[in-house]
């Protein structure tokens, strides 16, 4: 007996040790990312007018699109089946047939540019082509960039992990910085900087999955990379059918500002939001970035109840501490948002600065949905997210725009607050019945 309680002890202190070095590598990336962030605001602020800084946020619009319906399930699909390939001794066909799938999506990529092309030329949008064009090349690198780190993060490199993520934050302030300088101040040129940071980060990332894969003796049946390609993209499809109405709604704050206000408004609302909901974001995905991976390898193939039930558990526990982050900042917002703005961004985007703690409560009950929504990643049912993601978003688009034709930036951030409350109570409902489910099959 003695004998046994030495081994778990041995093995829970060697597992704690090891989840406080990974999780410090976490916190040491999430710092210097939202640090970044909030540098990189400045820095943007201080060279772009409002109008030019509202023509990014309209340009960036564009590349949402590829991240949320061609890209954003196959990133997924990458990091939860990593586990499933490892398991089955078959790594090399899953990483072969993951990059056929993102060439696949980078050829329905150059696809969109052609039609987006085709239609501002008819449209004698001459001016916006190059904007929008280079902010389509951002999104397709930033999408191998983040199923890069999709890999390196289920196998559990955090250092990996970290070190690329504040290399890509602070490298962009200082590419950006330079092409500003160099080349002239303009959208397009902040938008060249960020697709030469993301570039070269994408470098490092190959050299570090190369380093990663010869960890693994190569696979000798080549046939299966097949069945990986058709495993990924029924993964990933959902995410495509909710994520086209996922981008209407994330893209139509910034449309309905443009169409019922003036582009400064829109620089302005963007300054907001990229300070209040990208950071809470940011932050909220740190215990997710921690948990994800560990969930997927005790899940493995397996999509049992008695294999997946620890994970419900765990992800409530994620969910409050997320609750109580947003609390926090909230509070914090609420009382330093006029000196933050003073020190943050240029003085032609302070005057909605009181915006900003209700901009982070939408922020942070949003990522608490999201946080929840894993649940159902973890057991490979991403159809089950196709209705509330679709319904909401959809809810959420007609709230953008009546709050921006009656009540302007204001009725916005009310609009942001709505469509992040219904969604979180959404999630909620659909993580209960699952585990109500669960309650019923093991106590029947």
């Amino acid at each position: 007996m003695l004998a046994h309680f030495a081994r778990k002890f041995s093995w829970s202190r060697v597992r704690t040790q090891r989840l406080g070095v990974e999780g410090s590598w976490i916190i040491i990336g999430q710092i210097a990312s939202v640090a970044g962030s909030l540098v990189s605001v400045r820095v943007l602020t201080g060279y772009l007018s409002p109008e030019q800084y509202g023509e990014l946020a309209l340009a960036i619009t564009f590349g949402d699109l590829v991240g949320q319906v061609l890209t954003g399930g196959l990133v997924a699909g990458v990091g939860r089946f990593y586990s499933i390939a490892l398991e089955r001794a078959d790594l090399h066909q899953y990483l072969r047939a993951s990059h056929m799938c993102m060439g696949q999506a980078m050829l329905a990529v150059l696809g969109v540019a052609s039609v987006i092309s085709i239609a501002m030329v008819l449209f004698s949008a001459w001016a916006w082509i190059p904007l929008v064009l280079t902010c389509l090349l951002v999104a397709a690198i930033s999408s191998y960039n983040s199923a890069l780190s999709s890999i390196q993060n289920a196998a559990r490199q955090r250092r990996v992990v970290a070190l690329h993520s504040a290399a890509a934050a602070w490298l962009k302030i200082a590419l950006a910085a330079s092409f500003l300088n160099v080349f002239g101040v303009s959208a397009t040129v902040a938008a060249a900087s960020s697709a030469v940071t993301i570039f070269c980060i994408n470098v490092s990332q190959f050299y570090f999955l190369r380093l990663l894969t010869r960890q693994h003796p190569r696979d000798s049946d080549a046939s299966t990379a097949s069945h990986w390609r058709r495993e990924l993209w029924k993964f990933a499809l959902p995410f495509s059918a909710w994520g086209l109405f996922s981008w209407a709604q994330q893209s139509s704050d910034r449309w309905a500002l443009q169409t019922s206000a003036t582009t400064a408004e829109l620089g302005q609302y963007a300054t907001v939001f990229n300070l209040g909901y990208t950071p809470i974001s940011i932050a909220s995905g740190l215990l997710l970035t921690l948990v994800a991976p560990v969930a997927y390898q005790r899940a493995g193939a397996r999509t049992s109840d008695d294999a997946t039930k620890h994970v419900t558990s765990m992800l409530l526990r994620i969910t409050a501490a997320t609750l109580g982050l947003t609390l926090v900042a909230s509070v914090a917002a609420w009382t330093c948002h006029a000196w933050l703005f003073e020190w943050i961004v240029g003085s032609d985007y302070r005057s909605k600065s009181y915006l900003l703690p209700w901009v982070v409560i939408a922020g942070g009950v949003f990522s608490a949905g999201q946080v929840l929504a894993l649940n159902q990643l973890v057991n490979l049912q991403t159809r089950s997210l196709l209705i509330p993601k679709t319904v909401t978003a959809v809810l959420a688009v007609g709230m953008n725009f009546a709050g921006a034709h009656y009540f302007g930036v204001d009725g916005v951030v009310v609009g942001l607050i709505g469509f992040s409350t219904l969604y979180f109570a959404w999630i909620c409902l659909l993580f209960t019945s699952r585990t109500t489910a669960l309650h019923k099959e093991q106590d029947p």
